[in-house]
């Protein structure tokens, strides 16, 4: 037997609603409300800046870059073609830029002839970067990445994948992958997505997930970039080579291209988004 509810006529219902309320205030007590979506600003960077790609090397790019960062306040900036030095003074100008925590994370190339990270004309190591801002107090981050299993034989430079994990909040991913076969840059990007984000998903520790790189695989293309973009995913691009992806509970509210001057041969590719509040159903 299903009981009903009872209904109580409105003045008595007002009074009761009242008296709640007077009751929580005395004890101290205050209503919650859920967080507000948030804004999620993402910059990508490719700054050409190992000193061997002659045609695009100008050692002026990360200088160009801390002047996008001041200027654009980014709170995820994606790096590639850099040597490790570039992310610790790059890391200083995000900590100028922001209050609470900047992650900053770098994960080297692999010499496929040596076993050891590839190296920068000066002798650091080369590879990819990112740096986070955290807002306190959700500080608790992780650091993932990997080299892909399928690289160019021919080609020293093996090439890797890496992500930081604001655990409550979002994943925040970049590669730079095989610029001498598209069709192996297109395998590497496949990985990335189908392989290495959904086991970070897994067990439980899904978040929003956004992958910003230089893929090297264009819209349009052959193979097409959009082949390697998962369903559910969002997808933008700046025209050339370097691409975006979004989980489908981020919003991407815009994207532009913002100049860095010639002092590298791709201009940023800055995307706005909103995060989904947390306690929504998406998040």
């Amino acid at each position: 037997m299903v009981s009903r509810p009872i209904r109580l006529p409105r003045p008595l219902l007002a009074a009761a609603v009242a008296l709640v309320s007077v009751a929580a205030s005395l004890a101290g007590c205050s209503v919650v409300e859920p967080a507000a979506p948030a804004a999620l600003r993402v910059l990508q960077l490719n700054l050409c800046n190992s000193g061997m790609a002659t045609g695009c090397y100008t050692g002026r790019s990360v200088d160009r870059a801390a002047e996008v960062i001041r200027a654009e306040s980014p709170d995820i900036v994606t790096l590639n073609e850099i040597c490790s030095g570039d992310v610790d003074l790059l890391e200083r100008v995000m900590t100028d830029v922001h209050d609470g925590t900047v992650v900053a994370a770098f994960q080297p190339a692999r010499n496929g002839r040596t076993g050891e990270p590839y190296r920068c004309v000066n002798g650091q190591q080369y590879g990819v970067g990112v740096l986070t801002h955290i807002a306190a107090p959700d500080d608790e981050h992780e650091v993932h990445a990997g080299i892909y299993p399928a690289q160019d034989p021919a080609d020293p430079e093996q090439r890797a994948w890496l992500c930081v994990e604001a655990r409550a909040l979002f994943f925040a991913c970049t590669t730079h992958l095989a610029y001498t076969s598209s069709t192996l840059a297109l395998a590497q990007c496949s990985h990335l997505v189908g392989t290495a984000i959904p086991r970070l998903h897994a067990d439980g520790r899904y978040r929003p997930t956004v992958v910003s790189g230089d893929l090297n695989l264009r819209h349009g293309g052959t193979p097409d970039v959009r082949s390697c973009v998962p369903a559910d995913h969002h997808h933008r691009h700046d025209g050339g080579v370097q691409q975006f992806m979004a989980t489908a509970d981020l919003t991407i509210e815009s994207t532009r291209s913002v100049s860095m001057e010639r002092t590298t041969d791709h201009a940023a590719f800055l995307v706005a988004l909103t995060l989904p509040a947390q306690g929504d159903p998406a998040h």
